[in-house]
């Protein structure tokens, strides 16, 4: 398992109030053992786009596998006025449900589950605070970070916002979730002693303004770090000091040392015009292996911008606008029940609402993923009954949810299943996996997704479907309903 942030800290407490409430009125009522199923899943893509990226259930599953309540929290919940039987039921809680998620990493669209959980009413209704925040936030950071370095068309993406996260969860969480998305490091030390998010970084422009000369600073940070020289070059003047000065402190530190210099910095001005002009200067100079690298306030619009105006940038440093998500900084992830055991068999439950997007799906499901044999590609999300069966050697007809005239038959076809177990009964069964592993898987999954999919404007609309048998008890319980 993962570390947390802090080993010492018990996150049990972290829940809405509402969670406690409802859990004593489980209780009371004797229902707490009641099974119930219920789906975690989001509405929207973040900007718009086509498809996002999971991220948090690594955390989710250390969550659970401590989930006990201290000795302080049921003295605080007993000056609340929650009774006794209750703080007993809490003090001796054991998570026992079972869990399911798709991996960290995986492209994942609106109205899939994409983690369930299975198990008595109380203790699955307890952690839906904790499973949103995990998943809502490092979900946001990871698909982000997607966009960001798909934007970068193969150039590396740091990720150097830790001083403008929202706390320090959400730097440390962040970076992790941004190297999952496809940022190549991080400048959150913590993150890398934590998670191995490779950690790197060179110098403020403090550091240039300490010295007398700007040629000064330069020398003395080549003569400390020949093997991995960075210079900060938009100080005072890019082209007529910065750079002229850099490619001096070249000349004096690193080439009689046998060194080459690793890059230069440029975090201020007309960054596409400067970075052309500085390559030619620094090849000029016979350092046309010193890599240039771009920051400020970048995001993925302003680096494909830069790139189609030809800027000669080999990496991007990109902090506020990634950390934060700034353009659309909430992941809309839901918890809501599918399904609740009665008589001995699961019935299935429904939300509805005036606003159709917010009207669920019943049933305890499962998600398939259809992919092109041929192409690898994937096709199309398909949501089913638990019990149903897709018969890979046979033709399947998918049709639109919302308008159900559009059809399409598919054959030659693998299908996947997306949600793996990662706790069975409350015992953790899942794959604990490299966080290097996990930013391939990402990298991979996303290669199967069409152009039209990865498009950021207008992105063509990837279908979640229902099967005729999920989609036929959906329409009876809304008949119902009625």
């Amino acid at each position: 398992m993962n570390h947390l942030l802090n080993d010492e800290r018990n996150l049990t407490m972290l829940l809405d109030f509402y969670e406690l409430t409802m859990a004593n009125g489980y209780l009371q009522s004797g229902l707490a053992k009641t099974p119930a199923c219920f789906d975690l899943f989001f509405r929207k893509v973040p900007d718009s786009g086509g498809f996002a990226v999971m991220a948090g259930t690594a955390q989710l599953a250390e969550y659970l596998h401590s989930l006990r309540f201290a000795p302080r929290d049921l003295d605080y919940l007993r000056e609340r006025g929650f009774p006794a039987d209750f703080l007993e039921y809490l003090k001796n809680l054991r998570f026992c449900c079972d869990v399911s998620a798709v991996p960290e990493g995986t492209p994942i669209f609106p109205g899939e589950p994409i983690v369930t959980v299975r198990g008595p009413i109380l203790q699955a209704q307890l952690i839906e605070t904790m499973a949103l925040l995990c998943v809502n936030h490092q979900s946001l950071i990871a698909t982000k970070a997607c966009r960001i370095a798909r934007a970068a068309q193969g150039r590396a993406v740091m990720e150097f916002g830790a001083r403008r996260a929202q706390g320090y969860d959400g730097a440390v969480f962040g970076a992790r979730a941004a190297y999952i998305g496809g940022c190549s490091s991080s400048s959150c030390t913590l993150s890398d002693q934590r998670f191995g998010v490779p950690a790197g970084g060179t110098m403020a422009h403090s550091w240039v303004q300490l010295f007398d000369t700007e040629l000064e600073a330069f020398c003395t940070y080549a003569k400390q770090y020949p093997g991995s020289c960075t210079l900060l070059v938009d100080t005072y003047n890019t082209l007529r000091s910065g750079v002229p000065n850099a490619i001096e402190a070249f000349r004096r530190e690193l080439l009689p040392r046998g060194f080459r210099p690793q890059a230069i910095r440029i975090d201020s001005g007309d960054i596409a015009y400067l970075s052309i002009k500085a390559r030619t200067m620094l090849d000029e100079a016979g350092f046309a292996d010193c890599a240039i690298i771009a920051s400020n306030s970048l995001d993925e619009y302003i680096i494909r911008d830069m790139l189609m105006q030809g800027a000669r940038v080999d990496s991007f440093g990109v902090g506020e606008r990634l950390i934060t998500a700034a353009s659309d900084p909430v992941f809309g992830g839901v918890y809501k029940l599918c399904a609740l055991e009665k008589d001995g068999k699961m019935q299935p439950k429904i939300k509805l609402s005036e606003n159709v997007t917010k009207v669920t799906t019943p049933c305890v499901k499962k998600v398939w993923r259809l992919f092109d044999r041929a192409s690898g590609k994937a096709i199309a999300d398909l949501l089913t009954l638990e019990d149903e069966i897709l018969d890979e050697t046979q033709p399947y007809e998918l049709f639109d949810p919302d308008y159900t005239w559009k059809r399409k038959t598919v054959s030659s076809f693998t299908a996947k299943p997306l949600l793996e177990p990662l706790f069975v009964k409350g015992t953790f069964v899942g794959e604990t996996r490299d966080i290097h592993e996990i930013r391939d898987y990402c990298a991979a999954q996303t290669a199967t997704l069409w152009d039209e999919v990865l498009r950021f404007e207008n992105p063509h609309n990837y279908y979640v479907d229902l099967s005729q048998a999920l989609w036929d008890e959906k329409q009876r319980l809304i008949g119902e309903s009625r």
